[in-house]
């Protein structure tokens, strides 16, 4: 297998790929990750993104085909109120966590940001392809679901360039492209202990070619006087959210899917996350809490083996 490390997307990543594949197939992927995170970024002053934000509360913005595409899912989804939220960004930048000047904002400053979070207020207009949010000071983040859209388009790429087998890692977010040159054509991913350095295993999926992502409290987060202030903001308090989850993975076709379902099972916790997964067609998950207990829905109970002692299923 030929493999390359690149960094981007605020993470490192690693693209793989079988022979006859070859190292430029690797580089055209992460060509096209710089080219989406040119355009989809809130976390430089100039992308297409962040010229929508901008402009909030003055005027719509014509964006290209991609980004209206991606920002029209994401409010989709949003306006599920399952917990998913791209008009979340005035609470990002409030907090900063993962950040410099990550900081515990006031209880007033949270509130005022509250009223500039309601994805209702984010007007699209499929026509002119523009996107106008009509309050000042509101903005879209994308951060969300960005990676799975990214990760997705490399997939489309590398199979437009003839490649049968590799693996997109975008640092939570792995893509898994045709069959594995081992046991069958099975992948073996090792899903991350959230206590340990990264691709430190508590178990191991054995599946065909799916996506596999994880998001979890463990990446980003701000200790203060002892107490953890995670990066997953309850869009009903602007604090993050509170209940005993480590990490959701989610196995699915696309990683886009992974992307929001990490987001929306995080926040429905275990009790009322595994029957959300359950009812969602090609969907299974894989939930980790703080005091060391793994639940998995059922298409994965002849597919998951948890390989560290500390944990146990339930």
């Amino acid at each position: 297998m030929i493999q390359k490390k690149y960094y981007g997307l605020g993470t490192a990543i690693t693209l793989s790929v079988n022979e006859p594949a070859t190292e430029a197939d690797l580089d055209a992927g992460n060509d096209l990750i710089a080219h989406y995170e040119d355009i989809l970024t809130v976390n430089r002053p100039v992308s297409e993104v962040m010229s929508v934000n901008h402009a909030a509360g003055q005027k719509p913005v014509q964006v290209s085909e991609i980004t209206y595409k991606l920002v029209k899912r994401a409010v989709e989804v949003s306006n599920w109120h399952l917990g998913f939220n791209t008009a979340i960004g005035p609470l990002v930048k409030l907090w900063k966590i993962g950040f410099d000047g990550a900081n515990l904002p006031s209880d007033a400053d949270i509130k005022e940001r509250l009223q500039l979070i309601d994805p209702a207020d984010i007007q699209l207009d499929d026509q002119n392809r523009t996107v106008f949010l009509t309050k000042p000071g509101m903005e879209i983040d994308l951060g969300g679901i960005a990676k799975g859209y990214i990760a997705d388009a490399i997939k489309d790429l590398w199979v437009s360039r003839g490649v049968k087998s590799g693996i997109i890692d975008l640092g939570g977010n792995i893509l898994l492209v045709g069959d594995s040159a081992h046991t069958n054509g099975q992948w073996r991913i090792g899903v991350q202990n959230p206590l340990k350095e990264r691709h430190v295993a508590l178990g191991v999926l054995t599946t065909p070619a799916k996506s596999i992502v994880t998001s979890g409290i463990y990446e980003r987060y701000l200790v203060i006087n002892g107490h953890n202030y995670h990066h997953m903001f309850d869009s009903k308090t602007g604090y993050p959210i509170q209940n005993d989850l480590e990490s959701v993975t989610i196995v699915s076709d696309l990683s886009i899917d992974g992307d929001i379902w990490t987001t929306e099972a995080f926040y429905q916790d275990i009790e009322k996350g595994i029957p959300m997964i359950e009812k969602q067609p090609g969907l299974d998950a894989i939930f980790v809490t703080r005091d060391f207990r793994v639940a998995i829905t059922s298409g994965l109970k002849d597919s998951f083996m948890l390989t560290d002692d500390h944990y146990h299923l339930i």
